[in-house]
């Protein structure tokens, strides 16, 4: 039995760190950049602000660490189940009496990294999906690793594998299994100082430097300790805040800018513990000093007597006449009126012509159509005459026997005339 739990820790180590679902929110890179100009002999304050860098050390043991194993099942009915918790501060707790005894983890979990359930005695209704769950709320890191355990009656069915997502046990019913979930990040295990993992420390580039080359400005450490490099900092000219850790705040201050304080400012916070790093970058910028406007206030010395009252005497009013500046105003303006004067002219004489022309063409052509009528209609006039007077030649006594013999005769006669001239 115990050999087959070192095994089981061995495949774990090996085989299941790569089934871990992370979810920290860790930073890296930089989060900030900023163009700041000032002039100078003015201060500024570079911020630098990180509540993930407060130091919150807790004195019980750190409650702030979780480890939590839970249950899936599908059948009969689907249902999940939380089956026991952990922290290091207090004592595992199991939530289902009849597993008190038969299901547990380790004590000393939280100092080794190996957060394995250990189920005794297995039963049917041990089947299901299990998530091991780890929590860091201090340093917002969420980890979990999922294991399915099936149960079996036949000893050549019992067999362990991977299906692509999670690890698969097939165990005997009534034997014991170690679920593995293994994690040996230094977050997770006691005795580290973690005070010893947190620092910040600002950073001078000058123009023209390269960033291998910055000046390190200070180091700040969680545990108290600061380390200043050069003048500025004996000579109050840079300032950190001393609570910086309990506060989170970082800022760098910078009194009676100069054109050599120009360059670039980085601000490192590093929290190796929570696996936290980040970068703020400022470039700064001095231009001239804004000029002075102090103005002298008037003196007044204890042996000057008032001045004698002396009535006043109305001021004449003058009315302030404004003239023109250039002596062509008026000019100008008179050319612009000229200019707008001709050209309504042009336009009236223009429409004047094209009315007469329009006018002209409508006589001429009432002129042709006129004539044209006239002569088609003497034309007419004669024919008509030479008509009547041809058909009006019969004689009186004519011997025709009725009025339709005669009047088809005449129309002949007027025909034959027609057709002769």
């Amino acid at each position: 039995m115990h050999l087959d739990m070192i095994l089981l820790q061995i495949f774990a180590v090996l085989f299941l760190p790569g089934a871990w679902c992370q979810s920290s929110s860790s930073r890296v890179g930089v989060v900030e950049a900023k163009n700041i100009t000032l002039p100078a002999g003015s201060q500024v304050v570079l911020p630098c602000h990180s509540p993930r860098m407060v130091w919150t050390h807790d004195r019980l043991k750190d409650r702030q660490r979780v480890v939590h194993w839970d249950v899936v099942r599908s059948s009969p009915e689907y249902s999940v189940e939380r089956v026991l918790d952990m922290s290091p501060g207090a004592r595992q707790r199991v939530y289902n009496g009849f597993n008190k005894g038969r299901i547990s983890l380790t004590e000393s979990a939280f100092n080794d990294g190996n957060f394995s359930l250990v189920i005794n005695n297995v039963v049917t209704t041990d089947k299901g999906v299990y998530t091991c769950n780890l929590h860091h709320h201090y340093c917002q890191i969420h980890q979990s690793i999922q294991i399915q355990l099936n149960v079996t009656k036949s000893v050549r069915k019992e067999k362990r594998f991977w299906d692509g997502e999670k690890a698969v046990f097939v165990v005997l019913l009534g034997s014991s299994v170690v679920l593995p979930c293994v994690n040996r990040r230094p977050l997770w295990r006691e005795g580290l100082q973690e005070d010893q993992q947190q620092v910040a420390h600002w950073d001078f580039q000058p123009p023209g430097v390269r960033p291998d080359r910055a000046d390190r400005l200070v180091d700040l450490y969680a545990s108290g300790e600061r380390r200043d490099y050069g003048p500025l900092f004996g000579q109050n000219k840079m300032s950190v805040a001393e609570d910086a850790f309990t506060l989170g705040d970082f800022s760098l201050s910078i009194s009676d800018l100069k054109p050599d304080d120009k360059g670039l400012y980085s601000c490192h916070l590093h929290h190796h513990y929570c696996g936290l790093h980040e970068r703020r970058i400022f470039r700064l910028t001095v231009g001239p000093p804004l000029p002075s406007t102090t103005t002298e206030a008037p003196r007044i010395f204890p042996n000057d007597e008032p001045a004698p009252k002396t009535e006043e005497v109305e001021s004449p009013r003058v009315v302030n006449v404004i003239l023109p500046e250039h002596r062509g105003y008026f000019v100008q303006h008179l050319g612009y009126f000229l200019a707008t004067f001709i050209l309504m002219a042009l336009i009236m004489v223009a429409v004047i012509v094209l009315t007469r022309r329009r006018k002209k063409r409508g006589m001429d052509y009432d002129v042709y159509r006129y004539d044209r009528r006239n002569v088609i209609s003497e034309g007419e006039i004669s024919l008509d005459c030479t008509e009547l007077k041809t058909c009006n030649q019969a004689p009186l006594n004519s011997d025709y026997k009725n009025n339709l013999l005669k009047e088809r005769d005449m129309t002949k006669g007027c025909n034959m005339d027609f057709d002769g001239k």
